[in-house]
């Protein structure tokens, strides 16, 4: 009896599976779990609570548990690791591609992974190896050391002769054949569309492309994204620094990349993980949040001690600390404004120190046009609301500082954080809010205090 898998959007089909596994249908249960691809199977596993999670993953089927741990987060991974004994995660981890099995191998419990490697034959062992000499970031982290290659000698009809006898033996995702010499050197790449339509008599010289440049397996997973990007690649070589071939990039390990990019940029503005599991225990979410709350708890009691400092006018003068939390708004809004556009540019190598005076050039005279704009109606409002000239100007001026602060910060700061090795996209927006809050206050109340009192 087959199951129909909806073709709805994923939050109608985790509904289904969240009520057919409340009801108990686990047969229907993993009918539909497995007649999912192992990708979908990894979310749906992601966007279920702990219980029913671990029911779920016990209904997956054994030939599909190695792709779909490759899939889940580092945490979630982690947990489900757990429940399976050595049989079954040797099992599953063995028939991976030797990317995704570098990928995993170091979540793997410490007494699993000599086993994982006697289980594998010599050939595969050197691979393994040689994936895990490189940083997991790096294109040599990325790379799939299962490549087809051939020589710049050789016929197009000899070559069409090998493919077959490879038959399942050639690699997912494979759009051309990397060529070599006979030191294995990288020559160039033979476009499996131009060896079908070339003169099978045609070398393989005469046949292949010379404008696909290797990416060195010291470069950056980013750098690599990049790369993938500008050139709308499928697959690229990579090799050491001697120029020998060493593996391969697909576009689905770029892909990730540039998935787990977005959510690091995202997940960071709250200081959060981008691989933090929804449905972690309480206490372990509470403890790494911690952290990240006691520093922005530093940084308000700098706020508030400024605030302090003036404590003498505000009494004097109530209307300031009605219109304190305004100018301390527009400040954070306009930095972060700012702060976004760098850490982006950043990111997608368009900023750096060479540049970055451009990009402040800029931002200071877009804070400085709108800081007159806004200072304006802020300052109409508060002579309406308080019938006070002097109270308008004052903020008025108080705005203009604090926006201009913000966009000066926003800039960089970034730049100043990587720098000094600290990730912009987390410590950014707690910077940046101390530096607009502390400005704004002080520059509204020690106006204030100079010209109101």
């Amino acid at each position: 009896m087959s199951v129909s898998v909806p073709s709805n959007p994923d939050g109608t089909r985790f509904d289904d599976l969240h009520q057919i596994l409340q009801q108990g249908g686990m047969r229907r249960a993993a009918r539909m779990l497995n007649a999912l691809q192992p990708a979908e199977i990894a979310h749906l596993l992601e966007s279920l609570p702990p219980k029913e999670r671990e029911l779920a993953w016990n209904l997956v089927e054994a030939e599909y548990d190695g792709e779909v741990l490759t899939y889940l987060h580092d945490d979630v991974r982690e947990h489900l690791i757990q429940l399976m004994d050595t049989g079954e995660l040797v099992a599953a981890v063995g028939s991976l591609d030797t990317d995704d099995l570098a990928d995993i191998f170091q979540d793997l419990p410490v007494a699993i992974t000599q086993e994982v490697v006697n289980s594998l034959d010599q050939q595969r062992r050197d691979r393994l190896e040689k994936a895990l000499s490189f940083p997991e970031d790096s294109a040599g982290g990325l790379m799939n050391t299962d490549t087809v290659t051939v020589r710049p000698e050789m016929t197009l009809d000899v070559v069409m002769r090998y493919l077959r006898r490879l038959k399942d033996g050639l690699p997912d995702i494979t759009d051309n054949l990397i060529v070599v010499n006979r030191k294995g050197n990288y020559l160039g790449v033979l476009y499996l569309t131009d060896l079908v339509t070339h003169d099978p008599e045609d070398s393989v010289a005469e046949a292949m492309t010379l404008d696909i440049q290797a990416i060195p397996a010291t470069w950056s997973a980013r750098e690599v994204a990049t790369r993938f990007e500008q050139h709308d690649l499928v697959t690229a070589p990579v090799i050491d620094e001697d120029g020998g071939l060493l593996g391969r990039i697909t576009v689905d390990d770029v892909m990730d990349v540039i998935r787990e990019e977005a959510e690091h940029q995202f997940m960071g503005q709250a200081g959060l993980s981008e691989t933090e599991d929804m449905f972690a225990p309480v206490l372990l979410s509470a403890r790494r949040r911690a952290l990240w709350l006691g520093v922005n708890l530093l940084t308000a009691f700098l706020a508030a001690w400024v605030i302090g400092r003036f404590e003498a006018t505000i009494q004097q003068v109530v209307a300031l600390a009605v219109l304190m939390p305004v100018v301390a708004s527009m400040g954070g809004i306009a930095g972060t404004q700012t702060l976004t556009l760098a850490i982006r540019g950043i990111a997608v190598g368009q900023l750096s120190i060479k540049n970055a005076r451009w990009l402040l050039w800029k931002e200071m005279a877009v804070a400085g046009i709108n800081s007159v704009i806004w200072a304006l109606v802020v300052a109409l409002i508060a002579r309406l609301w308080f019938h006070d000239t002097n109270i308008a100007l004052v903020i008025g001026a108080a705005i203009s500082i604090n926006l201009l602060a913000a966009a000066f910060s926003g800039a960089m700061l970034p730049l100043l954080l990587e720098r000094f090795g600290i990730d912009p996209a987390l410590a950014g927006g707690v910077i940046l809010t101390t530096v607009t809050d502390v400005v704004g206050f002080l520059s509204f109340l020690g106006l204030a205090t100079i010209f109101l009192l």
